[in-house]
């Protein structure tokens, strides 16, 4: 089996097929049938006017045990390479075998150099391969003559890059093929539209719970020894890996802030049990209701469902500023309202949008 990083699709989405909501330069008030439904516009911060962190969530087809450990580690390489070209900082993540969880910040948008461009361009195809539209060469003189395919050329990768929707297609469909190949299957490989979650901040404890999945799945007992989540690679001296833990605490110095999410981690993971009693649902819903609080580790133990799917996790100004601009995108007038998120833990008081989806 290839280890191989050339592997990949054309720089682009399915032919023939509409993304709405989803795509960079998307018509949002038009839909795309379904089956089940409509497809609903994501719910996203246009790059043009800041920044935006989003957690995003995949599954495979019928949540099957599919990945082994060359197969993570060829997604963990590829998520790495389709967010340095897509110009996105990935703050965290972590790959089971059915699933992953990727924790992102998209810059706001600005000017991108052609050397920049030329860069990104060779990130994903380091080397010649049959996916490759053009060589590199090619392309150079495409951009210092300023020819209209140059200018076309520009305009395709510029729709790839800055885009939360178009770093998980890529990421998705450039692993599929991948993986179908080496496999030898054919097929979906992902059960459906990833969720994504927009997200005020950088949340510490959402990351917490992101890199403790590999905990509560019973594979390490310390994330440390995990090479496939964000924290597992920060410790094994990724420095990418480390700057993006470092944004959750806005910080440089990767020593203060090791030391500070450890503690976070072990104080929050030592509340995990893969096996024996656990606190039910019935019972955590009945405490809440009670205006009881939870320690961190049993809310994270429980799943809390705002990681996965609140659509919008901020405070209550940030939560209506995001369902205003929603509306105004789309068009839609759908019967949401920020929902407050029960005071479990100490995170302040945040709001969720329900889920949309």
């Amino acid at each position: 089996m290839s280890w191989g990083l050339s592997w990949g699709q054309p720089l682009g989405f399915t032919p023939g097929t509409v993304h709405v909501g989803d795509s960079p330069g998307e018509d949002a008030r038009s839909a795309v049938a379904i089956i089940g439904g409509m497809r609903t516009p994501r719910i996203k911060i246009a790059p043009e006017l800041g920044e935006a962190v989003y957690h995003c969530f995949t599954r495979t087809v019928n949540g099957e045990f599919l990945f082994e450990d060359t197969d993570k580690e060829i997604l963990r390489k590829q998520m790495w390479q389709v967010a340095d070209f897509c110009g996105i900082r990935i703050i965290t993540h972590d790959i089971l075998s059915n699933h992953f969880h990727v924790k992102i910040l998209v810059p706001k948008k600005a000017d991108i150099s052609d050397a920049e461009m030329l860069r990104r361009y060779q990130v994903l195809y380091p080397r010649p391969t049959p996916y490759q539209p053009a060589r590199r060469e090619v392309i150079e003189k495409w951009l210092v003559t300023g020819s209209p395919e140059g200018r076309a050329w520009r305009a395709r990768m510029l729709a790839l890059m800055g885009d939360v929707s178009a770093f998980m297609q890529l990421l998705k469909q450039r692993f599929s093929i991948w993986f179908n190949k080496n496999h030898k299957r054919y097929g979906t490989l992902w059960s459906q539209r990833f969720t994504s979650i927009l997200v005020e901040r950088p949340i510490p404890a959402m990351a917490v719970y992101i890199d403790l999945n590999c905990v509560r799945a019973d594979l390490v007992t310390d994330p440390k020894d995990y090479r496939f989540c964000g924290y597992g690679e920060a410790v094994a001296g990724n420095e990418r890996a480390r700057a993006g833990l470092c944004l959750l605490f806005g910080e440089t110095d990767w020593s203060n802030v090791q030391a500070n999410y450890r503690q976070m981690l072990f104080a929050t993971g030592a509340g995990f049990r893969s096996k024996g009693a656990k606190i039910s649902q019935a019972d955590f819903q009945r405490v809440i209701a009670e205006g009881g609080r939870l320690p961190l580790a049993d809310v994270l133990r429980c799943k809390v469902k705002y990681f996965t799917q609140g659509a919008v996790l901020g405070s209550r100004a940030f939560v209506e500023t995001q369902l205003v601009a929603y509306r105004q995108r789309t068009g839609r007038q759908l019967r949401m309202a920020p929902y407050p998120v029960p005071p479990i833990a100490d995170w302040g008081e945040l709001m969720t949008l329900h889920a949309v989806r």
